[in-house]
């Protein structure tokens, strides 16, 4: 589908060619796409079938392929891509949770990076995503993507190569932001960062503490360290923390 609520230089005026991917990998109990994260709803897609869809969107007009959520899929992923990447005159952008494997079969076939970077904590991880290993997966997973695709290029606003690290806010927990802000600004200056606010306490479950909204105290004091460390990329309207903008699986 063409997805029009991502980044401006990603989604731009004719929006991302988005393809979700069931069975996501990490399983955070806020997760905003549930039915395929942890339900699984969707289709099986022979690696052909997957290949027609992408050039399809490309004919569509969209800015971009934006690959939702498949690293649990890479192999077989790596293989569709460089089946169409002769055919293709847009980048693909990649587009996770941070908590990858080995990705170094991706070098070459994608051209845009769009990870989370969600906890600096491995406690935060552990009782969130039941992944206490995850700060150390997603610092050394961002650190290869910078590796293969370099500081970011943007022509004519929207983005054509690089690494954009996505954080979401959660309620009560910005001293972690904060240190994630600054363990980017001194290990990844290259990347943009997008300064998450839509966390929305109806998808969570199972945590007493996450049954609220993120407030602007919270988001802004994130923003505001981002800021004066010099930090480039996106910041968020506070509205977006609305269930309005949750794609219907």
């Amino acid at each position: 589908m063409p997805h029009y609520y991502e980044e401006p230089c990603i989604s731009g005026k004719n929006g991302s060619g988005a393809i979700f991917f069931s069975g996501c990998n990490l399983r955070c109990c806020f997760c905003q796409n549930r039915p395929i994260s942890h339900g699984l709803k969707g289709e099986y897609y022979t690696e052909e079938r997957l290949a027609a869809e992408i050039l399809s969107l490309q004919e569509s007009g969209v800015h971009n392929i934006n690959l939702v959520t498949p690293s649990h899929i890479v192999p077989w992923l790596a293989g569709v891509l460089r089946a169409v990447k002769p055919q293709l005159h847009i980048p693909v952008v990649y587009n996770s949770s941070g908590y990858e494997g080995d990705i170094t079969i991706l070098d070459g076939l994608v051209d845009v990076y769009l990870p989370d970077f969600k906890y600096m904590d491995s406690a935060l991880a552990a009782r969130y995503s039941s992944a206490p290993d995850y700060p150390e997966v997603a610092k050394g997973a961002i650190k290869e993507m910078l590796r293969q695709v370099g500081e970011v290029v943007v022509e004519d606003e929207l983005i054509k190569k690089g690494v954009i690290i996505r954080h979401l806010v959660l309620p009560g927990h910005r001293k972690d932001s904060i240190a994630i802000m600054e363990y980017i600004a001194q290990n990844f200056p290259e990347a943009y960062v997008s300064i998450m606010s839509q966390y929305t306490p109806e998808f969570n479950v199972g945590h007493i503490e996450l049954d609220r909204k993120v407030t602007s105290f919270e988001y802004n004091s994130v923003v505001e360290v981002a800021l004066r460390l010099g930090i480039k990329g996106f910041m968020q309207e506070r509205t977006a923390a609305d269930t309005v903008y949750t794609p219907q699986f």
